[in-house]
């Protein structure tokens, strides 16, 4: 039962945690990448400032259930849940990874401009913070993906 209860959180709040990569993968990388500088900065920063707290709880959390359902699967570490809570674990941890060596620091500097003071190279900015954040997308749909498969055939 701890393992049934454990695969549920961890596959909730991976959702969550998946969920901003379906956002970008939608719409808003397009609509970011069309955005002229002043509209860029305002953009980020209300976003930084409305997600840093919120997003870096779930991500706390995920990481802790995500802990829980491999320690409780280790049980059977030839099945196919463990092998799968394992991956998951691992894309979740380099997503966060990513995100404090690359992401972050950016959004940092990005939150120190102003609409009247950014470097002349801001869209090379951005670039870079696409870059991070397209690959944190490929290894969260990895990671939430194998965790799927992991509750639908290895239960």
């Amino acid at each position: 039962m701890e393992i049934k209860i454990a695969l549920f959180i961890n596959l909730l709040l991976y959702a969550f945690v998946i969920s901003q990569s379906f956002f970008y993968i939608l719409g808003l990388t397009a609509a970011t990448r069309n955005m002229q500088v002043n509209t860029y900065i305002e953009s980020r920063k209300l976003l930084d400032q409305r997600l840093s707290k919120s997003l870096s709880s779930v991500y706390y959390l995920a990481l802790i259930s995500g802990i829980a359902l491999t320690t409780f699967c280790v049980v059977n570490p030839s099945g196919l849940l463990f092998i799968c809570s394992i991956v998951s674990l691992g894309a979740l941890i380099a997503d966060v990874t990513l995100a404090v060596r690359g992401n972050i620091p950016l959004n940092k500097a990005i939150s120190s401009w102003t609409n009247t003071s950014y470097p002349s190279n801001w869209n090379d900015y951005r670039k870079k913070w696409f870059r991070f954040h397209t690959t944190r997308q490929v290894v969260n749909i990895i990671g939430f993906t194998t965790l799927l498969a992991g509750f639908v055939f290895g239960m």
